[in-house]
């Protein structure tokens, strides 16, 4: 039997994270917009708005709509130049999340 240690307990900070970040990516949408931004990112190309509308086959509108919910969730960065808007992975909040669902799932088990 392992003996769990104080690091393994979720505290409240967490938990709000992981239900913030996982009610962001709890749409299918959000999720392919999220992995396309990050596959970007890692090219080193810039995203923008019409980059995104462009590789999905939705209105422009719908996908503003799932960004706005991604930025609010800070799993994306947004830099503003000139008229556009440049979208951004925030890996910190990434890895911290992905820490607090193994956390979570050792917790359940």
């Amino acid at each position: 039997m392992r003996i769990r240690r104080d690091n393994d307990a979720l505290h409240d900070e967490d938990i709000l994270l992981l239900a913030k970040v996982s009610d962001a990516l709890a749409h299918p949408v959000r999720i392919k917009i999220f992995q396309f931004v990050m596959k970007q990112n890692t090219s080193l190309k810039k995203v923008c708005n019409k980059d995104i509308v462009a590789n999905f086959d939705y209105a422009q509108a719908t996908i503003s709509q799932h960004i706005k919910t991604l930025v609010k969730s800070g799993l994306i960065e947004v830099e503003k130049k000139d008229r556009y808007s440049y979208y951004y992975v925030n890996i910190g909040l990434h890895a911290k999340y992905a820490n607090v669902v193994k956390k979570f799932i050792r917790q359940s088990l």
